[in-house]
Formats: C-alpha cells, sequence, structure tokens
C-alpha cells in the first residue's frame, strides 16, 4: 500500500469490480482469501476490508466520471491524434514472482475511446499486451485513470500523437516483469515507496524538475520521490492519518495520549460510549496508524545517513527505545484503549455510529464521516506527555519514467509538461480525495473545503514512508509484535523476536 499492500489491492480491486453490486456483504469473504494469500500485508488505508470499503465508494464515484468520458470521446475523436485505454491483457510468458508491493493504490472504470472494454487479464501480473502502433503508452490503476486519460487525450490532439493509456493490475510486479522483457510502457503512476525496488531494478529514470518547478509542489511530495539524490517521479497527491474526534462529545483536542484516554474514560464511565478510542489493530497488528504512537514512545523503525536518506543497515526495533515504546503501547493495551478486535473492517461505525469519541484513520474514510452526520473535528495524533512528537507516516502517489520505454522523451515531456498541470492535478483530486501535491491545486481545494487544511497539518511534520526495499520485511514481524503486546506479551522478547525475524529477512 507494507506497503506490500498493492498484491492485496489488485486482490480486492478485481473482486470489487465484478461484484461491488454485492456491497458490503462480499467484504469479509475478500478480506480473508486476501489475508490468507498474503499475510504479511498492511496497507496505509488500514485492513483489507478498510481498503475494500474505501474501493467500493471510489468505483461508484469514477463510474459517473467513466460514463462522461465515453461521451466526450465519442464526440471527438481524430485519425491522425488519437488515445486509445485498454484493459491489461495476458502476455505469453507467465509473470516472475515478486516480494514486494505490486502495484498502484487505486483503480476506477476506464473510458475507451477505440474500443468497448474487456475482460482484465487472467494473470494480473503478467505485463499487458503493449500498443505497438502508439507514440507514448501510459499504465495507470483504474482509480486514476479517467483523469490520466483526459491528459492523454489533450497530449495526443496537441501533439498528432496516439497515445495509449492500459489499466494494470498489479502494477509494480507487471511492470517489472515488463522491464526485465523488453515490453514496457513509457509511463506508469504508482506509491512512492515503490521507488527504492525500481531504481534497485533499473526499471526507470529520473526526472528533471528544475528548482522552478519543484517550487511549485509540497516540499514532502518531492522529499517522497526523491531518492539518493535524484528526483525519480512526478508526485500529485500526498496521504496521512490524523485523530478525528466527535465534537459534541470531546469539544477539545485532546492535547496528549494521556489526555485523550482520560477523556474517552470517562465517556465510557458515563454510558456516553462503549469505547475508549478507535484505532486499527486487529490481529496481525497496523503499524501504520501505530506508527506515531511508536515515534512518540521514541521508537524508529530506520535511521537516517547524513544525506537524510533512510539507512537500512540501522535497524531502530533492535534498541532499547524501541522496547520502551512497545511497552507504552502495551500500557493502553491494558487500559482498554487499543483492542485487537478493532480492525479496519469495523473502525468506523465505531465513531459514525457516537460509540467513540476518537477515531484515528485517515482521509480515505471522510466521505462516510462526513455523511453520517456526525460533528467532527480533525487534529494532529497527540504524543505521550514529556514523549516525541507523534509523527505519522506521509504517503505520496506519483508519474514514473520508463527506463526501458520505447519513447522517453515523449514520456519526459507528458510527465512534465501535461501531467504536472493544475488541471490533471484537479481531477485527481476529485477521484481520490487526498492532499493535492501541487501547492496551487491544494490553495484552490481548500478554500472549497477547509477539512483539507486539517488533514494536511496532520501530516506536515510526519515522516515519509521509507521506499528502501528492505521495508518491505518490516511490517508483518511488526504488526504481530505489536498486536501481541496489546494483547499482553512482553514487551522486550516480543519486540526482540519480531527484530530478529526482520533483520533475518533483510540479510
Amino acid at each position: 500500500m507494507l506497503r506490500s499492500h498493492a498484491v492485496v489491492n489488485r486482490v480486492g480491486d478485481r473482486f470489487a469490480t465484478q461484484h461491488c453490486l454485492l456491497g458490503r456483504h462480499c467484504l469479509p469473504r475478500v478480506s480473508e482469501i486476501a489475508l490468507r494469500a498474503y499475510p504479511h500485508w498492511l496497507h496505509p488505508y488500514g485492513s483489507v476490508k478498510e481498503y475494500l470499503q474505501m474501493k467500493l465508494r471510489m468505483m461508484k464515484a469514477a463510474a459517473g466520471v467513466s460514463v462522461l468520458a465515453m461521451v466526450l470521446a465519442a464526440c471527438g475523436s481524430s485519425d491522425k491524434a488519437a488515445t486509445t485505454a485498454t484493459p491489461a491483457a495476458s502476455a505469453a510468458t507467465p509473470a516472475a514472482s515478486s516480494s514486494m508491493s505490486e502495484a498502484a493504490s487505486s483503480d476506477a472504470p476506464m473510458s475507451d475511446s477505440a474500443s468497448a472494454e474487456a475482460p482484465a487479464a487472467a494473470d494480473p501480473s503478467a505485463p499487458p499486451v503493449i500498443d505497438g502502433a502508439a507514440d507514448l503508452v501510459i499504465w495507470t490503476a483504474q482509480l486514476e485513470s479517467a483523469a490520466i486519460q483526459a491528459a492523454a487525450d489533450k497530449f495526443a490532439a496537441d501533439n498528432g500523437i496516439k497515445v495509449s493509456v492500459q489499466i494494470v493490475a498489479e502494477g509494480r510486479t507487471a511492470f517489472l516483469n515488463a522491464s526485465q522483457a523488453g515490453q514496457a510502457p513509457d509511463l506508469i503512476n504508482g506509491a512512492h515507496d515503490w521507488i527504492g525496488q525500481l531504481v534497485q531494478n533499473g526499471a526507470i529514470d529520473p526526472v528533471q524538475l528544475d528548482a522552478a518547478t519543484q517550487a511549485k509542489f509540497n516540499p514532502l511530495a518531492i522529499k517522497g520521490v526523491t531518492f539518493n539524490g535524484q528526483i525519480y517521479g512526478v508526485p500529485y497527491d500526498l496521504g496521512n492519518i490524523f485523530l478525528v474526534r466527535n465534537t459534541d462529545m470531546a469539544p477539545e483536542a485532546p492535547k496528549s495520549v494521556e489526555d485523550m484516554v482520560a477523556s474517552g474514560k470517562k465517556l465510557v464511565a458515563d454510558g456516553k460510549a462503549s469505547e475508549i478510542m478507535a484505532l486499527p489493530v486487529g490481529a496481525n497488528g497496523d503499524p501504520y496508524h501505530m506508527y506515531p504512537f511508536f515515534t512518540s514512545a521514541g521508537g524508529y523503525l530506520f535511521g537516517k545517513s547524513a544525506d537524510g536518506n533512510y539507512n537500512p543497515k540501522d535497524l531502530g526495533l533492535t534498541k532499547p527505545e524501541a522496547t520502551a515504546a512497545m511497552a507504552k503501547i502495551g500500557e493502553l493495551g491494558k487500559e482498554g484503549a487499543l483492542k485487537t478486535s478493532i480492525d479496519g473492517g469495523n473502525l468506523v461505525p465505531f465513531f459514525t455510529e457516537k460509540k467513540t469519541a476518537y477515531m484515528i484513520t485517515g482521509p480515505w474514510n471522510l466521505p462516510d464521516i462526513k455523511k453520517s452526520g456526525v460533528p467532527f473535528a480533525i487534529s494532529p495524533v497527540p504524543a505521550f506527555e514529556g514523549g516525541a512528537a507523534a509523527k505519522p507516516f506521509v504517503t505520496v502517489d506519483a508519474l514514473y519514467v520508463a527506463s526501458k520505454g520505447k519513447h522517453k522523451t515523449v514520456a519526459q515531456e507528458f510527465a512534465l509538461n501535461y501531467f504536472a498541470s493544475d488541471e490533471v492535478s484537479s481531477a485527481l483530486y476529485k477521484l481520490s480525495p487526498r492532499q493535492p501535491a501541487l501547492i496551487s491545486v491544494y490553495d484552490q481545494e481548500v478554500a472549497a473545503d477547509p477539512v483539507l487544511a486539517d488533514v494536511a497539518n496532520a501530516g506536515k511534520d510526519g515522516d515519509i514512508l521509507p521506499a528502501i526495499p528492505e521495508m518491505a520485511s518490516v511490517w508483518d514481524p511488526f504488526g504481530k509484535a505489536q498486536s501481541a503486546v496489546i494483547g499482553g506479551a512482553d514487551p522486550a522478547t516480543t519486540i526482540a523476536a519480531a527484530a530478529s525475524a526482520i533483520q533475518a529477512a533483510i540479510g
């Protein structure tokens, strides 16, 4: 999403695409299948259920955009300048396996000005068949596809060329397989934590964002796409978690974790709530949502080198501070503030049904929160009294130029001069309510929805999610350790075992 998340993204996306009319009834089964197949997976959107609930909402919203795009495409085609949108098609060669996360974090139905939509590939990790007649080939996940298609249409018309936009399942794996086979697209969009593995495999090129262009973006977004001192993608959004509270039950933002727990306990004692707070833990833990508490208590995952890059040789979970942080988290479990019975699948109703005043979540759940009518306010996740700042992870989505694409000059032109525009950024924001990376678009959108400013403020001092390949080995052991400690296990021995497992996996 960890972000070994996209393997399950694709499982959920394909199921949701085929069975979205089943709504919430299909979610438990998909979650069970996905977690059994990929027990290591944790997503920044929360559990598989939470991700799928968000997915179904986004698919419904995007369907209207796709219909409109089809109408517009039918009204203005050209023999000389054309774009095509095609679903992923199976390649002849089976896809190679991958231990890392697989694809872009979102999907939505795609319009096609040239052909009707066909079924998705039987093997979603197999590279789609590249349109050899196209002058530019773009791979995208479904959610962003309508906005990217519109940009591709304009680029094709302005330059008298053919642009092919293809929807790809399990994009990271498919992209790596295609690169190795000499069948790479020219561009692909996805999460910033792909970058380490893609660079390691020689699959993407740096993009040439000059200082003036960089200044147009949120500095955190530029930081997210910077790896080994070079910028490897054109960012388009950022995401982070925050604390949302019911302002009828809790008029003031808590000053600390202890303040929040005390307030929550009083509400429960007074019969006004059934839970102190709601944070998705689940049976396998959730390091993404737990990270602010872990950092406030003194823990860290990877240290940083002098140049500011994450250092995989400095694993913070081996340090005494990690044990102390886990002990703090364990205390929250003993107090009943953190519970393994609360996960992404049942998280939101605790808040929308007024069973708790406090919930830690991200912007993907704002539509449900707003729809519920519960009066709410957003603030940063609080820190422990006397502790360090509670830092959430910040994630960035970006467009990448393929090293082995056949039209690299054209790809750079599209990425820098068409994709990195206010028009495209606004269209992407309407499909997914994550903070726009372009400052101008953020300013425009925040004027219409001030809540966006509160979300951004909650993440402004966060830590960029590590993009180093070693991060994939952290999520499963670390999450299970947190869940165990919340359930009463000894913090010292539990985190030591997790650290040993991670070190063995990293090598």
